[in-house]
Order: C-alpha cells, then structure tokens, then sequence
C-alpha cells in the first residue's frame, strides 16, 4: 500500500509541474510588456505607385524595401506590440530636387489602426504612413 501511494504521490506532482510549466510557456514574453496589443505590420504603407512619395513594404519575413521618394530603402524589421524597430536599413544617396527625403532618416514606428507613425533616433515623429495594402 504505501508504494502504491508514493507512486499516487509522484504522478500527481508530475502532473502539477507539466500544468505550471505550461502554463507559464503559454504566457512566455508578455511579462514587462503593457496592455498594447499586437498589430500585424507586414504589409504595403503608402503608395509605392507614386515613384516621388515615401513608401514601405514590410515582407513577413522581416524584409523591408521602400522608397524616400528619391532613394531605394532595403533592410529589416522586427516587431513588439504597435512598436516596429527598422533595423540595418541602406539607402542609395541620389541627389532628388524638390523631394522630401524624411523616411531615410528612419529609426522605429507606431501602428495605430492603418497608421505607421515614423519615429527618428532621437523618437521624434518625422512623417505618417497609411497602410495601402
């Protein structure tokens, strides 16, 4: 009887610890973060087939092209909650009369509804984009 109990005993607490363990992996990476929820970023913002006008097409692979309205953008980004941060972004230099080249200086972005707000390094807003697509 009492290995018969001892045996009771370890399953029930092996089956506690895989109901705990989980549970926290079903919650892994929302500690720290707020109530934001998470919005989808890929996808076309802006009008790419406006050739002087900003754009971006962020790939669902973490890829980014783009334009300036001058100069081709390539890089990558990545995601947590409204927050995308654009990472190891290149740009050619051409030398565009009359176009406002503000989405090179690109750093990180807010999403609110079909709105990607263009944050600088130092977090400063510097333009908007409408999701298109």
């Amino acid at each position: 009887m009492s290995r018969t109990l001892q045996r009771l005993a370890l399953s029930g607490t092996i089956l506690l610890a895989a109901t705990l363990l989980t549970a926290c992996a079903g919650n892994a990476g929302t500690a720290g973060t707020d109530s934001a929820e998470a919005v989808d970023p890929v996808g076309t913002w802006g009008d790419v087939a406006a050739t002087d006008e900003p754009s971006l097409v962020l790939g669902d692979d973490g890829s980014l092209t783009g334009t300036d309205g001058c100069n081709r953008l390539v890089g990558s980004w990545t995601a947590e909650a409204d927050t995308v941060t654009f990472v190891d972004v290149a740009s050619t230099r051409m030398a565009c009369e009359g176009v406002d080249t503000w989405l090179s200086a690109l750093a990180t972005g807010t999403i609110a509804g079909d709105t990607l707000t263009v944050l600088d390094e130092s977090g400063d807003e510097i333009g908007t984009l409408a999701r298109t697509e």
